[in-house]
């Protein structure tokens, strides 16, 4: 039975991305060697790096004076590494959901936090407007997807001070104004590569002004003037994540994944809304996500959630329970997931709500 992919993260990889990286596993390069034990130092990877790099810049349009770095510790290190570099009397953070609130802790430990905003009184199941961005803060920081509870910031947002986003699960889902940011950071785990590389855009003159001492790990700087090689990247993340943007270029650049991510949404998110056995958690489509679509039973339903999700699994639905803080369903649709899956997932509610008149 074919399997359709649609956990939150680790997630669906492209095919391309998977072969090329196995076959590299086993023989890297012509080396006669694998991919898990050469020096990262060595030609053949330095190579490998410089591309992953060049593409990112080419695929995303950056713009001169930013760069793109490749570091271990996931985004969650990052909630830590952006105050270090920038905070220097208050920053200002926008709470749309878990990643946002741990994002939101680290920054208190430097100093004065603004929320300038929050959604948590609804279970963040909207994303606020008319806020006001403090021009006093050192930088305002955006979580643009929210995995747990799908929501998701679509528009580059005007800020009066730099912005950081955490891009984490909606990379390459959509064109970017990169000129708007000062930092966009992200695991790689949910649209790049497998789990191990964090990437970072850094525009370079932002670093530098904090006046305080940063420890050499946590130092954006460290990394860009040795081009993410300081000390050993994670090697065979980096190199999927190489495949990954070849794969984008290959497929027509972000313009057509967006296209394609907007059409596999709309049809789930249309199905979801007709179906009389369903809900979405999030009622105003200008918020719903593009890449994690969360829904419940529908009222008086309840009962059916554990059947349901029963007979979906036995029809190869793979990853569709929802977060334990939000429960019900949630079927992640990024890049790699083609719009068959989509529509055998619709089928399956189609079919389950026959048997359930």
């Amino acid at each position: 039975m074919k399997k359709h992919n649609f956990y939150a993260g680790p997630s669906i990889l492209p095919e391309y991305t998977i072969e090329q990286t196995a076959a590299a596993i086993k023989n890297f390069a012509n080396m006669d060697l694998s991919l898990m034990e050469i020096s990262h130092r060595s030609k053949e990877f330095v190579a490998v790096m410089d591309e992953a790099q060049q593409l990112f810049k080419e695929l995303l349009n950056i713009p001169e004076g930013y760069s793109v770095i490749f570091l271990g510790g996931g985004a969650s290190t990052q909630f830590a590494m952006v105050p270090f570099n920038l905070f220097k009397n208050k920053a200002a953070y926008l709470n749309t959901g878990a990643w946002s609130k741990k994002a939101i802790k680290e920054a208190k430990l430097f100093g004065e936090v603004d929320v300038v905003a929050s959604s948590e009184d609804k279970l963040f199941n909207y994303i606020p407007k008319n806020y006001t961005i403090p021009e006093d803060a050192d930088y305002f920081h955006i979580t643009t997807n929210n995995t747990i509870y799908g929501t998701e910031i679509k528009e580059d947002i005007t800020s009066p001070v730099p912005l950081v986003a955490d891009m984490s699960s909606d990379i390459f889902s959509r064109p970017v104004d990169v000129s708007k940011y000062a930092i966009i950071y992200g695991g790689a785990q949910k649209n790049l590569a497998p789990a191990g590389v964090t990437f970072v855009i850094i525009k370079n003159d932002i670093l530098g002004k904090t006046g305080r001492d940063i420890p050499t790990m946590l130092n954006y700087q460290t990394h860009i003037d040795k081009e993410s090689m300081f000390n050993t990247p994670p090697v065979v993340p980096v190199f999927a994540a190489l495949q990954t943007l070849k794969w984008l270029k290959n497929n027509g650049g972000i313009s057509e994944m967006q296209k394609v991510n907007i059409k596999k949404a709309n049809l789930l998110y249309d199905e979801i809304d007709r179906n009389p056995l369903f809900r979405a958690t999030v009622m105003d489509p200008n918020d719903r996500s593009l890449m994690n679509i969360c829904f419940v039973m529908n009222e008086g339903y309840e009962n059916l959630e554990k059947p349901f999700f029963d007979y979906a699994s036995e029809k190869g639905m793979i990853g569709i329970k929802g977060h334990r803080s939000v429960g019900g369903f949630r079927a992640s649709t990024y890049n790699a997931l083609p719009i068959e899956s989509v529509a055998a997932l619709i089928d399956c509610m189609q079919d389950f709500k026959k048997k359930n008149k």
